[in-house]
């Protein structure tokens, strides 16, 4: 069933990949992009960039260079979650309240 949805949705054949899609609007997702790996990060922006210049022309891709489904991997999520843990693991630490244990008399 996914991997029919991926080939539906057309992503593939503008030669994106799925982690190309997800939305720069907020913090985490910007974060993660600085993270990226200098090649990852320019691969991403030529693949949104022809992507965008064959959307304009309303023309897909050749079938050559559409994304395969063994190059679809997640680059990008993988860098988001640990962005995530690494906040809860932040908020925890600061609502974290220390106290001096009182000392018994004897």
């Amino acid at each position: 069933m996914a991997k029919w949805y991926a080939d539906a949705a057309g992503y593939r054949k503008l030669g994106l990949k799925a982690d190309d899609l997800i939305p720069e609007e907020s913090d985490t997702v910007l974060l993660a992009l600085k993270r990226l790996p200098p090649k990852e990060a320019y691969d991403r922006v030529f693949r949104l960039r022809r992507a965008f210049q064959a959307s304009l022309a309303h023309q897909l891709l050749p079938k050559d260079q559409h994304t395969r489904p063994e190059d679809d991997y997640l680059y990008l999520t993988p860098i988001i979650k640990e962005i995530e843990a690494e906040s809860r693991e932040r908020d925890d630490l600061e609502s974290m309240v220390v106290s001096k244990k009182k000392s018994q008399a004897t």
